[in-house]
């Protein structure tokens, strides 16, 4: 996601984002985001004030990634009913194995405690095998479903335009493919089974217990009701909680991935306690968001556990008066006693899991928010694909804004004729990317055209107008793979001697040679184990393989020497005859022989013409160049 082109740092970005996209965390203050509304179903969370989301909306969504797993699901429904009806039994036989002790009658006696109880074992073994295969399943289930969701999300991240990357952290985004699939993951294969058998043991339980004493039903029903309200209530505050640690858990993620890949800057200008003391003030957020979540959640569980020893408490007493009255054996206070327990447990449970799926929910949310957020504009039907033969560029009235009402490209012409070198110049945030994201589409413009040999680049395909162009960044980007697997990145079947020939012009192929493996060797992650200027060797190389009639180089020889950054530019007016390139420059003696500049300022082009002429001016170019050598 990181070689892509960003915005310009100019004033339509602070309109447009309010503070640097990709440094969009907020330094040091109260961690304070909105999320937006989730199709209208969700909530929003503004420091600590929430508003209820549609959870049912959430079980919704899910569902549908269950239903491709019916035939799994039908099966755990089959396990958990059978396996629950087999544990159910085993009260009564318990009540059936002390009515049968009567005193006086010895073996008769433990022959029937043994049958009852051989017979409770063989049950409640089988109950426990049923529970097993059920937990295998369902963590076959939520593997599956995972995948899917996971798939759907990196599906979806590739779909998304380049503004959404500009506008989010990349930490926050990265917890939610991890860790906030994961919450879902686990909700799934232990909550979800959970759930069912207590649905079945509750429901059982209570049947087992009417037959054997409505009246004592009738005593701990009396509880009942506290319970489950106690239960809704603290659902309805626990839901929001865990809804902002997962705000604070992306935060902090976002917060370190940056702090981490800039390390060398913070120790090149001493900022290690300056970054401790925003780290511990965005950890303390975590910590304390993570804490109000689960300081709620974990006192619900012995308080609707106190609820239910009282309803034992009752159950016994009044089971005291039956017994003597004579309308109850002691058996049959035991099983119920037993089924009263059952029947209280999953209550006890599901309290206890409630926070576990206010969690899921949130985490689900976060993930489905992704999905909701819309895709880059599909390509229209009739779109064709781009064939570029010459790489004629032309931009007619062109005018853009990032926002509708605040226009910074205004009635542009310009045309850039095969095998021109364009060269784009200015201050910094300036406006000079906003034009080289209008060649590519990453935006659209409002008014005018912009023209590649004669075809409208509304008119084609975005793949094949991205395919048109070979591009080198500013900031590059390598991936852990081999330096081969590199450079040919953007060329299939790229054959070895293409890639050294590329690596050639580019000045590192003498660099790769005196490593061990040469071009074998395996790049760490993003590089780190080249420097800066040999990363940006190898993007050149990369670009320079690539079979395209247009090259954007966006600021692409920065990390190079100026001598190497001649020689650079030396091979490539060579490998780029007869294509037209695109270069952002601020070294403005590297463009001198450019067949056409175009001075950018405050978002508008101000001049444009040959070096030459634009020096024989005396204008914002003139001054721009004589300050280089002042």
């Amino acid at each position: 996601m990181k070689n892509r082109i960003k915005p310009d740092r100019n004033i339509t970005e602070k309109d447009l984002f309010q503070e640097e996209p990709e440094k969009s965390y907020n330094q040091g203050k109260k961690f304070k985001k909105t999320l937006e509304d989730d199709k209208g179903n969700n909530k929003k969370i503004e420091g600590n004030k929430v508003r209820p989301r549609d959870t049912k909306a959430v079980v919704r969504r899910l569902s549908r990634y269950l239903i491709a797993e019916k035939w799994k699901i039908t099966l755990a429904l089959f396990l958990t009913v059978i396996g629950n009806i087999l544990a159910l039994i085993g009260p009564m036989l318990s009540g059936y194995a002390i009515d049968a002790i009567e005193p006086g009658k010895g073996k008769v006696i433990f022959e029937k405690v043994f049958y009852y109880c051989g017979l409770m074992m063989i049950l409640y073994v089988f109950s426990a095998l049923f529970s097993y295969l059920l937990s295998i399943l369902m963590l076959h289930i939520s593997q599956k479903v995972t995948k899917r969701i996971r798939n759907d999300v990196f599906t979806k991240l590739t779909e998304l335009p380049v503004n959404y990357y500009d506008t989010k952290q990349a930490g926050d985004i990265i917890s939610r493919i991890s860790y906030d699939i994961d919450v879902i993951s686990t909700s799934l294969s232990t909550d979800v089974v959970q759930i069912m058998a207590s649905v079945i043991t509750v429901v059982g339980s209570l049947i087992m217990m009417i037959m054997i004493s409505p009246v004592l039903v009738l005593v701990m029903l009396v509880t009942i009701p506290l319970s489950i309200l106690y239960t809704r209530y603290m659902s309805g505050r626990v839901r929001p909680l865990y809804a902002i640690r997962s705000e604070k858990l992306g935060g902090l993620n976002g917060f370190v991935e940056e702090m981490v890949s800039g390390q060398k800057t913070i120790r090149a200008y001493a900022r290690e306690e300056v970054i401790q003391d925003k780290f511990d003030s965005i950890n303390h957020e975590a910590v304390e968001a993570y804490f109000n979540a689960d300081y709620f959640s974990s006192i619900v569980g012995p308080t609707v556990n106190f609820i239910n020893n009282l309803s034992l408490s009752l159950v016994t007493v009044f089971g005291a008066v039956l017994f003597l009255l004579g309308q109850l054996t002691l058996g049959s206070i035991s099983s119920f006693i037993l089924y009263s327990r059952k029947f209280s447990g999953p209550i006890n449970e599901a309290a206890n899991i409630v926070s576990e799926l206010q969690s899921a929910a949130a985490a689900a949310e976060r993930v489905f928010k992704i999905l909701d957020e819309e895709s880059e504009v599909a390509d229209s039907p009739q779109a064709k694909e781009l064939t570029v033969e010459k790489g004629k560029v032309q931009l007619n009235n062109v005018t853009f804004g990032y926002l509708k009402d605040r226009i910074i490209l205004q009635n542009l012409n310009m045309e850039a004729k095969e095998g021109n070198l364009i060269a784009i110049v200015g201050p910094t945030g300036a406006g000079k990317t906003t034009i080289i994201n209008l060649l590519m589409r990453f935006y659209d413009i409002n008014n005018g055209s912009i023209i590649i040999d004669n075809q409208n680049i509304n008119e084609v395909t975005r793949g094949s107008l991205r395919k048109a162009y070979s591009m080198v960044l500013q900031d590059t980007w390598v991936f852990h793979g081999t330096i081969y697997d590199n450079i040919a990145y953007g060329k299939e079947n790229a054959t070895m001697e293409e890639v050294v020939e590329a690596a050639k012009a580019a000045k590192i192929h003498s660099y790769i040679k005196k490593l061990p493996k040469g071009y074998h060797t395996i790049l760490d992650e993003d590089g780190i184990n080249m420097s800066k200027g040999q990363k940006q060797l190898l993007t050149i190389a990369r670009a320079m393989l690539m079979d395209s009639k247009i090259l954007i180089l966006d600021e692409a020889t920065s990390n190079v020497d100026t001598r190497t950054e001649i020689q650079i530019q030396a091979a490539m007016r060579k490998l780029m005859e007869d294509k037209t390139c695109f270069v952002i420059a601020h070294r403005l003696s590297t463009i001198k022989n450019a067949d056409l500049i175009l001075v950018v300022n405050e978002g508008n082009v101000i001049e444009q013409g040959t070096h030459t002429g634009l020096m024989e001016r005396k204008g914002f170019y003139y001054q721009m160049y004589s300050s280089q050598f002042v």
